[in-house]
């Protein structure tokens, strides 16, 4: 009898925790190449704070100067700002990642994001290929997100995002 108890209950409950998990991270990727060496390429993104300077979405940006781990900036979109934190810098690799560490879903419908920037050479010797990589949730994390904060509306954003800003580099 407690085995047909436990094996009923066991039915009952299992349906309950898939209405419980949260939402599932997302992922964007994407590059563009472009007709210019490499140095040239990361001396127009390197400055972390400077996003502003190439990235058309950008209406300003302001930060710490620090092009190192816990450096701070912050950019202001269409919708409003966001505060973005340094989490890996190399020159010598040309790359970067960063994390959203305060949200505004105005500005962008995410909740949090990791993003990698990385230079690499091109095919051709006076080519380059940045690529954006990046981890993210949508800005509602409950079960019922609305259409404005859900899984399709973030991805819609940050691939908007990631596309802008390569096509304002080259």
């Amino acid at each position: 009898m407690n085995r047909l108890t436990l094996i009923l209950l066991s039915f009952l409950i299992a349906p309950c925790l898939t209405w419980a998990h949260g939402p599932t991270p997302q992922k964007g990727l994407d590059s563009i190449t472009i007709n210019a060496p490499v140095e040239q390429v990361w001396d127009a993104i390197k400055q972390f704070d400077a996003i502003s300077t190439w990235h058309p979405d950008v209406k300003a940006s302001t930060g710490d100067g620090k092009n190192a781990s816990d450096g701070i900036r912050t950019i202001t979109l269409q919708g409003g700002d966001l505060v973005e934190m340094l989490d890996y810098y190399s020159d010598k690799d040309h790359e970067y990642n960063y994390r959203l560490k305060t949200e505004n879903v105005k500005a962008l419908p995410v909740s949090s994001y990791t993003t990698n920037l990385q230079v690499t050479a091109g095919d051709g010797p006076n080519s380059a290929t940045v690529t954006f990589k990046s981890r993210f949730y949508r800005a509602d994390t409950g079960n019922t997100p609305s259409a404005t904060q859900n899984d399709e509306a973030a991805v819609t954003a940050m691939t908007a995002f990631f596309k802008n800003g390569l096509v304002g580099l080259k």
